[in-house]
């Protein structure tokens, strides 16, 4: 089924419906929808490496407008809506770890929750249930958006595509590098400074 819905994404780069298509894939995603729109996104910036940026930027605002969806389903809806789809990626029994990854890490969580393959969608309907300042959500979600599909744009439109291969193979493992080294960058402020 998820390698039908992946095609099923993919096909909206051969169509004039793309762009429609990423902001919508990036705001569903943030909410509710199993598919990264990094998909989409490489998919459009190989087609077309010049716009990679502008493709970038419509999956970040799409994804945070979904974000603050999400948001609303765990503050409004969450014994109606968020717990159901917090269910069907089985994460249930994590809620009360990801509570605590919140009081403990507060930004950090919704960052890295934004940046990496972690399941955004289950960090920001948490964020709402948990009521998590919605200022600092908005604020990291919009850095760790942001730096996921700059990042993927920047790539992409440096190294065309040739790079796509080179993504898909190692997201998951750039991601945690990125995530460390920013860490790593603000323990040393914190240490020297």
């Amino acid at each position: 089924m998820l390698r039908r819905l992946y095609s099923w994404v993919l096909h909206w780069a051969e169509t004039p419906y793309g762009l429609w298509a990423l902001f919508l894939l990036a705001l569903s995603e943030s909410s509710f929808f199993p598919v990264p729109p990094d998909v989409l996104l490489i998919a459009l910036a190989v087609s077309i490496p010049k716009k990679s940026f502008k493709y970038a930027l419509i999956c970040t605002a799409g994804s945070l407008i979904g974000g603050c969806l999400g948001y609303l389903i765990g503050w409004q809806f969450m014994i109606t809506v968020g717990e159901k789809i917090i269910q069907f990626y089985g994460l249930t029994h994590k809620m009360q770890y990801i509570k605590d990854l919140y009081m403990q890490y507060d930004a950090w969580a919704i960052g890295i929750a934004g940046f990496t393959p972690i399941p955004y969608k289950v960090f920001t309907i948490s964020a709402g249930a948990f009521n998590i300042n919605f200022t600092v959500f908005i604020i990291a979600s919009a850095v760790s958006r942001a730096a996921r599909f700059f990042l993927v744009a920047w790539l992409i439109y440096l190294f065309g595509p040739k790079i796509k291969t080179f993504i898909d193979k190692y997201f998951n493992i750039l991601a945690i590098t990125f995530v460390v080294l920013l860490i790593a960058g603000f323990a040393i402020i914190k240490i020297f400074f």
